[in-house]
């Protein structure tokens, strides 16, 4: 049998393992921060199109169409390509891994309706399972998957910290948290936060505070290569396993444990009640926007549901339709037997 040699644990924890995490605190005052850069209150939620997105139906990707070739995606764990459509449009296409881990692009778009849905900022990103291509080959069909566009109204400039930023502590970034942990996600890292200027009619008017990149979900949590979009794994994997001096405890095995330590029962039943004010039609048009089949849609549906029926009896939720929740009383308040 060959043997791995020792230099290689060491580098592969090096890689993953974040060695200086900053403190996790504002980077000022509450009354400063500008908050609409990162959440805005969705006051007309129940007519939010959750398939085509905030950027609509007019800006997707064509299905039918011939992308021309532009560059083979050189960084990152997901294949991917940079094409071109017959009208000029630059898009950034994530495909499925060479392996059986999982696809993030129907993940990462169907979380992607979900938060920009319920107020949180997001750039256009689609879902198509295969396109044509044409390069030096001549034209052949490669995997699809997260079409992400170049849309020339938003500039990322770079990227932000979870740790550090003018909206630590406040009652939208924790409800972010939480939403992220409904859907264990398990990829919570800097560099998939984007700072993106944001203009119109070539002025500069705003910036928006982004998570994307968020294709490792809908699975198990962890550090190292999890499970994700396995409806089998994610129906088992509790949410809450309780609460303890007035923090919330989550089932949550992944990197930047930091983050989760002053989240709430009330940051958990705010961002429980914003989603379970989402309908089952805007659920299912999430599922079906990320190439999700009715039948698997169904029983990731059906698990948020319940998490969010869960987050709901930490406090008080004005939606009606949050479903029930099966997790024993004393889990919820944190006793122990």
């Amino acid at each position: 049998m060959t043997k791995t040699p020792a230099y290689v644990f060491p580098l592969v924890i090096a890689l993953y393992y974040p060695f200086c995490t900053a403190k996790v605190q504002p980077t000022m005052p509450p009354g400063e921060a500008p908050l609409a850069a990162l959440w805005q209150s969705p006051t007309d939620l129940a007519t939010r199109d959750l398939f085509a997105g905030p950027w609509g139906g007019e800006r997707a990707p064509d299905p039918d169409a011939t992308y021309t070739f532009v560059e083979r995606k050189k960084q990152g764990t997901n294949p991917g390509i940079t094409v071109r459509d017959p009208i000029g449009h630059e898009w950034h296409v994530k495909q499925p891994p060479h392996n059986s881990q999982g696809a993030e692009g129907p993940i990462e778009v169907t979380l992607s309706r979900v938060l920009s849905a319920v107020g949180y900022h997001q750039p256009p990103v689609y879902f198509l399972p295969t396109l044509s291509v044409r390069d030096a080959r001549g034209i052949h069909v490669e995997p699809g998957g997260r079409f992400r566009l170049s849309e020339k109204s938003i500039h990322n400039v770079g990227v932000w910290s979870w740790q550090q930023n003018p909206f630590v502590g406040m009652r939208p970034y924790q409800g972010l948290l939480v939403i992220l942990m409904m859907f264990n996600s398990s990829d919570i890292k800097n560099e998939n936060n984007a700072l993106y200027e944001v203009k119109h009619d070539g002025q500069k008017v705003e910036q928006w505070y982004v998570v994307r990149d968020l294709g490792t979900a809908l699975g198990e949590t962890g550090r190292l290569a999890p499970q994700r979009g396995d409806p089998a794994i994610f129906e088992r994997e509790p949410f809450i396993t309780g609460v303890n001096d007035g923090v919330v405890q989550f089932n949550y095995r992944g990197w930047h444990q930091e983050l989760l330590k002053h989240i709430s029962p009330d940051d958990v039943a705010w961002a429980s009640d914003l989603l379970g004010r989402l309908s089952d039609r805007q659920w299912n048009d999430a599922f079906r926007a990320g190439g999700y089949p009715p039948a698997l849609a169904d029983r990731f549906i059906g698990r948020l549901r319940a998490k969010i029926a869960e987050g709901c009896r930490l406090g008080e939720c004005r939606s009606s339709d949050a479903g029930t929740s099966t997790v024993p009383l004393r889990l919820l308040l944190g006793l122990r037997r």
